[in-house]
């Protein structure tokens, strides 16, 4: 008795009781087309080499996994979905290698999420591979459609933050005791837990329309952040290589903490120049950006 074969194999067999799939559907098809034109041969390959010889149960026929793929992205469906019409749509069942029309799913959808993980970027290449071979077997692209590949990335996500406030204070709060810590400047303290706190605390009250505390937070931060610069331009005056690398950066060259205010718009935090009107009292008030749109300003 040889080991079992934890490879995929493809061993389905017609049903003698119940009719073909290429008797009770239509030859003509895009689906069963599209099937008789990709080579399953180069996908069964290339899927093969990420299961080992070796004991244990094999796995689904190639065939059956690249279809559903390949379904799944025609479509645009879930795995939910997929299965559910992948039973009532003979076309999809053949397209996947089925001979008989089945009444019931053959694999488990967990088996659909397993493939994902086991697939890495060469298995990935042959799908991609063989979707342009198909496409130029049809005529459905030229040589010259190929010469030059034009990306578009607008929708691709990125790693891009709302650049608020409280979080630029804490990144020039973080510089600046990375850039003393590495030239050996010691603080007096370097305030990164508070600050850290500080900075959550301003998005959680601004998220709760809690503005005088996001403020109270936002002082805070400021505070501290020029305490630092106070500190270490003590701790540098006289030496000229350090005074030479501290020039570089721009908070350092603004003197002090930068001057910015909370809107009470209650959607975000925003950089608020500082304006003053009179209003029919006579009293000095800073102006928010909606207030600044309904002011006129004096003849």
């Amino acid at each position: 008795m040889g080991k079992a074969m934890s490879k995929p194999r493809d061993d389905r067999q017609k049903d003698l009781l119940l009719p073909a799939l290429d008797q009770i559907i239509d030859m003509g098809h895009p689906l069963v087309r599209l099937a008789a034109l990709i080579d399953w041969k180069f996908l069964d390959d290339r899927f093969g080499s990420v299961c080992q010889t070796g004991p244990g149960q094999p796995g689904l026929p190639t065939r059956l996994v690249a279809g559903l793929f390949i379904l799944k992205h025609m479509h645009n469906l879930s795995d939910e979905v997929l299965c559910a019409r992948w039973i009532e749509n003979p076309y999809y069942q053949y397209f996947c290698g089925e001979l008989s029309f089945c009444h019931r799913l053959p694999f488990d959808r967990s088996s659909m999420t397993r493939w994902r993980q086991r697939l890495g970027e060469e298995q990935l290449v042959a799908l991609i591979q063989e979707s342009l071979s198909v496409a130029h077997k049809t005529g459905a692209i030229g040589p010259k459609d190929l010469e030059r590949v034009a990306v578009d990335t607008t929708v691709q996500p990125k790693a891009v933050a709302h650049p608020t406030d409280a979080r630029l204070i804490h990144r020039a709060i973080t510089k600046l005791v990375g850039l003393a810590r590495r030239n050996r400047v010691p603080l007096r303290q370097s305030y990164l837990r508070l600050a850290k706190r500080a900075a959550i605390m301003v998005g959680r009250y601004t998220h709760a329309h809690q503005f005088k505390r996001a403020r109270r937070q936002l002082k805070f931060l400021r505070t501290r952040l020029g305490r630092i610069i106070r500190d270490i331009r003590r701790k540098i005056d006289g030496d000229v290589a350090l005074e030479a690398a501290s020039a570089r950066c721009s908070i350092w060259r603004s003197g002090c903490a930068p001057r910015i205010s909370i809107s009470a718009a209650p959607r975000s935090m925003r950089y608020m120049p500082r304006r003053s009107s009179v209003s029919a009292r006579g009293k000095p008030v800073r102006l928010t950006s909606s207030a600044a749109r309904s002011v006129s300003p004096p003849p």
